[in-house]
């Protein structure tokens, strides 16, 4: 085929027909993207202040939700807590088989026997007791976790009885990056 035949057969087409073939393509590419996303990923909105300064109220986050593990440090979402009805954003701070400890004097957190070097918390980390508080567990269960906020005086997280330890099946998935406010976006 020539050039000169080429744009004979271009010039032949209709205007129309090239349009719905060009909206055709871009449906097409939104159903997969859609799709890819339904699936694989979710938006969540932060609603408290319980991450500051990491993450602020009204963040929208992109969570990756197939196939996702709890590793320590990771910020994730739950379903819901022991009995709070909301998804929360949390830390990871100790998965199953690791021994955690929560000094009441300093408020270091210590996992495996190794401080945890946290420069994102803000606040002292204190250990609930009482009506609020749980008896923290010296090994993590088999298929849980132990999440804080990294606002550590602001912060409703596993030292509540409200949210305690989270069964990993509650485990949304990891928060990975910020696409709302704009001025933030970026990887978390």
């Amino acid at each position: 085929m020539t050039p000169e035949e080429t744009k004979e057969d271009v010039d032949s087409v209709p205007l129309h027909t090239l349009v719905f073939d060009l909206l055709g393509t871009i449906l097409r590419v939104l159903a997969i993207l859609f799709l890819f996303l339904a699936l694989f990923c979710r938006q969540v909105t932060v609603d408290g202040d319980s991450m500051n300064d990491t993450l602020e109220n009204n963040d929208r986050l992109l969570v990756a939700c197939m196939g996702y593990e709890p590793k320590c440090g990771d910020i994730v979402i739950v379903s819901h807590g022991a009995n709070l009805p909301d998804p929360i954003v949390k830390r990871v701070i100790a998965t199953a088989g690791q021994t955690l400890e929560i000094d009441s004097s300093t408020g270091d957190v210590i996992v495996d026997g190794v401080l945890l070097k946290e420069d994102y918390v803000k606040g002292i980390t204190m250990v609930r007791s009482g009506f609020d508080g749980i008896r923290i567990p010296k090994v993590i269960p088999e298929g849980y976790i132990f999440v804080m906020g990294d606002n550590r005086e602001n912060s409703k997280d596993s030292r509540s009885a409200d949210v305690g330890l989270v069964p990993v099946e509650n485990v949304i998935g990891k928060a990975y990056a910020r696409w709302f406010p704009f001025n933030k976006i970026g990887n978390i």
